[in-house]
């Protein structure tokens, strides 16, 4: 499986394997943003009004990936490779999330 979860150039790719495979990660790291986000949509649900609060989760997220895959490469393109292969089946793909944990914990 020869999926990366960065192009040729170190930039993220946020596919849906890639997403998945960080979630937990963006959940902890991004919550705050998110929660910026997510209380601007329920005030005003014009997609204009939000623009800056999704750029700023867009950010979060892209840099959290970023990071990740400089500190866990390996780990985590395996990982991203199994979800990829498998259809984001977890189950199928313990045995990569465990090893991606242990090499990149929650902080």
């Amino acid at each position: 499986m020869a999926t990366s979860a960065v192009d040729a150039t170190g930039n993220p790719i946020p596919t849906s394997a890639v997403l998945t495979t960080a979630s937990k990660h963006i959940a902890t790291r991004c919550f705050s943003e998110n929660v910026e986000f997510l209380k601007c949509k329920k005030k005003d649900p014009n997609p204009e009004k939000c623009l800056d609060k999704g750029q700023q989760v867009t950010r979060c997220v892209l840099g959290l990936l970023k990071d990740l895959h400089q500190k866990c490469t390996k780990e985590m393109d395996a990982y991203v490779g199994c979800m990829y292969y498998y259809t984001n089946e977890f189950d199928l793909c313990r045995k990569e999330q465990q090893a991606f944990e242990k090499a990149c914990p929650l902080e």
